[in-house]
């Protein structure tokens, strides 16, 4: 019934947003929307019956540009971190997503990047332009390495593509353990079960002396890091 009522306001609160979006097109401006976005998510824990611990925010400076990089077990991982992440960020998505009526629109007014996973050069284009954002406009953005949500909680292996973002931007990877998302919203499932989110943000990683041949390495440190903050 939580999950329900959750997504007729958020249907709602889409359509009470019609008019931002328009203001933000003709005056080529983003945070009204990302603003809202923000104000918008704020409702939805009280109204699942989320409790959040977040721990290690203090690590982050609001005014530089970071790679986040989270492990991945459920649909509520990425509203969750654009929620608690104390910064303006921007995300890689499937080019499907940004079709969807109004939403899509707002997407591409914030500069979310879209992708088409179909093929490596479509990959590669995403990757050049999210850090040509990175370079001109100083966003940070969000990376879930995996790829995709675990199948069963456990921590799966890495994929390049955000790495060679933050090498191509030279900018800090902020790598972050989430905990509880899978238990309360697994892959496959549409109902949300109350309980607690644990959140840990690591400290930031630099990529200073990192390139394409220490990329294993590099991934490999990241990688440890979650693994870590997992238990």
């Amino acid at each position: 019934m939580r999950t329900i009522i959750l997504l007729f306001l958020s249907v709602l609160i889409t359509l009470i947003l019609i008019p931002v979006l328009l203001f933000c097109y003709v005056f080529r401006c983003s945070q009204p929307i990302i603003w809202a976005g923000k104000q918008t998510l704020r409702i939805a824990p009280k109204i699942l019956g989320i409790r959040l611990d977040i721990d290690g925010v203090d690590k982050i400076e609001r005014e530089k540009p970071y790679i986040f990089m989270s492990n991945h077990l459920s649909f509520l991982d990425g509203p969750l971190l654009f929620l608690i992440i104390p910064q303006s960020i921007r995300v890689i998505l499937k080019k499907e997503i940004f079709r969807i009526p109004i939403i899509g629109m707002g997407m591409r007014r914030v500069d979310f990047v879209p992708v088409d996973r179909k093929g490596i050069r479509g990959g590669k284009q995403s990757i050049d332009r999210a850090a040509r954002l990175i370079r001109e406009k100083k966003h940070s953005f969000l990376i879930f390495p995996e790829g995709t949500r675990s199948l069963d909680g456990q921590l799966q292996s890495f994929r390049r593509g955000g790495f060679f973002l933050a090498l191509d931007s030279q900018v800090p990877i902020v790598p972050i353990s989430i905990q509880g998302t899978f238990e309360l919203m697994p892959k496959g499932s549409f109902f949300v079960r109350k309980g607690t989110i644990r959140v840990m943000f690591h400290s930031p990683v630099s990529v200073e002396k990192h390139d394409a041949k220490s990329l294993p390495d590099l991934i490999s440190k990241v990688r440890r890091i979650i693994q870590e903050g997992l238990g």
